[in-house]
């Protein structure tokens, strides 16, 4: 069917600003003065068109190779690789696509979500195409909520934002990730509000925790928590607020007062995540396979490239 030349004039200006130069549908949509369903209709009718043509270049081994590959010296059982985009904007939203795929590949009921700016990306890619009818029945926080004023680290909010766009029930963590001191962590660790969303985490079946670098952005007290520990133990990454180094071992400390799902609760759950976001690094992805805890994960195929 042909369009007119005014209509693909708009069409390619609608998916040129989207697909190169990584802006929000909702910004499209504010500056045309439209509404962001509109623009998501726009992008499909332009692939409809051929006024876009995605074409996706596998690496020479193949995906799925190089995931095998990775299956056969880890403890990984499976999970989702994504080629690199224009840019990390864009890249994220292909893992957070990648996640929304291993979800429903995974038939999962009971899910858990860490925290961090890929957590962020993947509301947003649900807010955009939201799953209604997905398998999942309840989303609770493996963490507390950050006092940061940045979305990503409001573990409820996003939980919430979540579990609507899934068809499911949300399960909230009222309690802060990070308590003032050792003492009030364990106070609050002794209230029914923990005790609730602890029973909620011995029964979740997915867990989708996030993989990043260190030293990390935002820092999460951790010299309050760990001393000079992650500098003696040279942690090179973090796993919701647990750190690790090259080797894979969990650093720990006696002052450690971050709430979060326990090591031994999240070593339970069948299925374990680990999500990396565009800027996680080589180092950082490597000791968080070495950790043993991770049964899946979500990465740039590149990442797992040099890991070989």
């Amino acid at each position: 069917m042909r369009i007119s030349e005014e209509k693909q004039k708009r069409l390619a200006y609608v998916a040129r600003q989207y697909y190169l130069e990584g802006r929000k549908q909702s910004d499209i949509a504010k500056e045309l003065g439209v509404s962001r369903p509109l623009i998501s209709r726009m992008l499909s009718e332009a692939k409809n068109y051929g006024v876009v043509e995605i074409t996706i270049h596998e690496p020479e081994n193949g995906q799925e190779n190089l995931l095998s590959r990775l299956c056969e010296i880890s403890s990984i059982k499976g999970g989702f690789l994504v080629e690199d985009g224009e840019n990390d904007y864009l890249t994220n939203r292909f893992l957070s696509q990648g996640a929304i795929n291993l979800i429903e590949q995974l038939g999962t009921r009971k899910l858990g979500i860490g925290w961090g700016h890929f957590v962020g990306q993947l509301v947003e890619r649900l807010e955009e195409s939201p799953r209604l009818n997905s398998t999942v029945k309840d989303v609770c926080p493996l963490v507390g909520n950050a006092s940061i004023p940045i979305r990503n680290y409001q573990s409820n909010e996003n939980v919430r934002l979540i579990a609507q766009q899934l068809g499911a029930t949300p399960h909230f963590l009222y309690l802060p990730a990070l308590p003032e001191s050792l003492e009030e962590k364990q106070v609050l660790c002794s209230t029914e509000l923990y005790k609730q969303i602890y029973h909620q985490w011995q029964r979740i079946d997915t867990a989708f925790v996030n993989i990043g670098n260190y030293p990390s952005t935002p820092d999460f007290a951790s010299v309050a928590r760990y001393g000079n520990r992650l500098h003696q133990q040279k942690a090179c990454g973090r796993m919701l607020a647990y750190y690790f180094n090259p080797e894979g071992t969990i650093i720990q400390s006696e002052q450690d007062f971050a709430i979060q799902i326990p090591l031994e609760v999240l070593r339970d759950c069948p299925n374990v995540v680990g999500v990396c976001s565009a800027n996680t690094s080589t180092k950082a992805f490597l000791g968080a396979l070495r950790t043993g805890y991770f049964t899946h994960v979500v990465v740039r195929s590149q990442l797992v490239r040099e890991f070989f």
